[in-house]
């Protein structure tokens, strides 16, 4: 799988891609991560890429050439199944996408920064756009990089339990259930009995009826209630 990530701040994602999950995907040669500096891309001596609003009103709105010349450079080496500009006012990401963009090939990531990018690149390329949550943040690096860590951990391979992502919560629609490790016992504080029975399908049966309980009182829309 290969991300393509189009940036003016290209050094704001160096740390997000280059440590845990994501270096080991490299790594291993599972995920392919480009990051471009969109200045490249720019016609100007100045190298810069956004200009005054149409209409007036404050902030800068990052232009229209910059970004279609580096989409259609990416786009004459290779077909892409998604183009993603990550902006407060799109669809906000949950396991279902990541689980869904999991299993696809090649990914374009649009970062967005100032007021936001030219409406008629969004019209003309961009094929989704995704939210992290309803706020606004200087630049569209962050929810890239938590876009990118979303998908990859579900390619197989990545993780050295391939299970693991499949106990996630939101996975089934639920929270996951509450996690422990050694000591059993911390300072009178006491790991649940049935933790350390070994009767698998108790154990899994109790998780089930945790992660439902948990679900129930912090996320009761996931259940519909």
């Amino acid at each position: 799988m290969r991300f393509d990530i189009i940036s003016v701040l290209p050094a704001l994602l160096d740390s997000p891609f280059a440590h845990s999950i994501l270096q080991r995907a490299q790594k291993k040669g599972i995920v392919e991560i480009v990051v471009h500096n969109l200045r490249e891309y720019a016609d100007n001596k100045q190298k810069s890429v956004d200009d005054y609003p149409y209409g007036g009103g404050s902030g800068m709105v990052m232009s229209i050439p910059p970004f279609a010349k580096c989409i259609e450079a990416l786009k004459s080496e290779r077909e892409y199944d998604e183009v993603i500009f990550m902006s407060p006012d799109g669809v906000t990401l949950n396991q279902t996408i990541a689980n869904e963009l999991s299993c696809k090939g090649n990914i374009i990531v649009l970062c967005g920064h100032y007021k936001g990018i030219d409406q008629r690149i969004r019209d003309i390329y961009v094929t989704r756009e995704i939210s992290i949550g309803d706020y606004v943040l200087s630049g569209g690096e962050l929810p890239a990089a938590v876009l990118v860590d979303a998908i990859v951990r579900l390619i197989p391979g990545v993780l050295n339990d391939e299970t693991s992502a499949l106990s996630d919560s939101f996975q089934g629609e639920l929270l996951d259930a509450p996690v422990y490790t050694r000591p059993a016992d911390w300072k009178g504080h006491k790991v649940p009995a049935i933790l350390l029975s070994g009767h698998e399908s108790k154990i899994n049966e109790w998780r089930h009826e945790q992660a439902v309980a948990r679900t129930r009182k912090r996320r009761p829309d996931l259940l519909g209630e």
